[in-house]
């Protein structure tokens, strides 16, 4: 008997572990849980990346149905999404705003002069602490926020035309009506 529990119960534990780990290969990296989902974006006042003497608040927004998109120039996934970024804002669907995280306001700038410029209007969050308030610990994340400032999606990596289509749109309608 002391023998045959001696095999059942490392048995046991492994199986238990291999259904955890089974789970988690079914989850998505970009679908990380955020408690900022369904409660208020975090209150910011930030000096715009295209004129330090112009500020941008997230109040400015209220009311509006609106895409943040955090990016820097020294990001290799950023550009990656850039084209997909730059063809979603064309639409004009809703105010895509950037949030220029942890950057140098020169490189930023001579970042979109290159590549083009997808937002509305960009935030120079030059030391990361909105970055911080919004839960980002990596660039790029985009974040849909509804009318009332509540956030209703977090997306970790970059756009890619699937994840507009599949995610995005189809929030963005449900929001507008």
């Amino acid at each position: 008997m002391l023998r045959s529990l001696r095999y059942i119960l490392p048995l046991g534990l492994f199986a238990v572990l291999v259904v955890f780990l089974w789970r988690g290969l079914g989850l998505s990296p970009t679908e990380v849980p955020s408690p900022l989902i369904g409660k208020p974006a975090p209150a910011f006042t930030l000096a715009r990346l295209d004129d330090a003497n112009q500020t941008l608040r997230r109040d400015d927004l209220l009311g509006k149905v609106w895409i943040l998109n955090v990016w820097a120039s020294w990001c290799v996934a950023c550009r990656e999404e850039h084209p997909t970024l730059m063809e979603f804002a064309r639409s004009k669907s809703v105010p895509v705003i950037g949030l220029n995280y942890k950057d140098t306001r020169p490189a930023g700038l001579e970042w979109l002069r290159r590549f083009g410029d997808p937002y509305d209007a960009s935030a120079f969050d030059v030391d990361g602490r909105v970055g911080i308030d919004f839960g980002v610990y990596g660039v790029p994340e985009t974040f849909v926020i509804d009318q009332q400032g509540l956030v209703r999606l977090k997306h970790i990596g970059p756009l890619t035309p699937a994840v507009i289509e599949t995610r995005i749109r189809p929030l963005l309608k449900a929001l507008n009506g």
